[in-house]
């Protein structure tokens, strides 16, 4: 499939609202915070989309955006673990709420935008990656929520991985 800003829009307007639905009633013991930065749980999945909404997407498109015709601008550099103070002592329906306007804000301001096909085109330079394309950057942002409803979905999974005996062979979230 190749990159289209409405398809991505889409998707990326549709995590909060299914994230709210997925986690919004369940208990602590499905979603909180072990405080291991290499183990996420869904609390920290979503402080850590937070923390993308509010210094990774968006001020980076900015970034390229703004430098229209001139050298690629270095992209800042984004902390993926920032969340974890950012978030300490908010509960999870805060954080729903939180994630949920600072995607609708982000999504009004990429479509304010109005990006043509040149524009995606735009260049900057990530920090690690060297450069990199505007579309690049938003079809990352698409699959960056993916990868993370599959880590939350597999973070839950593993709480019963000792308890499905040997159904475990079929249950490829658990290998």
């Amino acid at each position: 499939m190749e990159f289209d800003l409405e398809r991505s829009q889409e998707l990326l307007s549709a995590t909060p609202g299914m994230l709210r639905a997925w986690l919004g009633e369940l208990s602590d013991e499905w979603i909180a915070s072990a405080g291991d930065m290499e183990n996420w749980m869904p609390y920290d999945v979503l402080g850590h989309l937070i923390s993308a909404e509010e210094g990774g997407w968006i001020p980076r498109a900015r970034q390229i955006l703004e430098a229209e015709g001139g050298e690629p601008p270095e992209v800042i550099a984004f902390d993926r673990d920032a969340f974890f103070e950012a978030s300490k002592g908010k509960g999870l329906i805060e954080l729903l709420a939180e994630f949920d306007a600072k995607r609708s804000e982000s999504l009004e301001t990429l479509r304010s935008w109005e990006l043509s096909p040149d524009k995606l085109e735009l260049k900057g330079i990530h920090p690690e990656f060297g450069e990199v394309t505007l579309s690049q950057l938003l079809s990352t942002w698409v699959v960056h929520d993916l990868t993370h409803i599959r880590q939350i979905a597999t973070a839950m999974a593993r709480k019963l991985d000792g308890e499905v005996g040997p159904w475990r062979a079929y249950l490829s979230i658990l290998r």
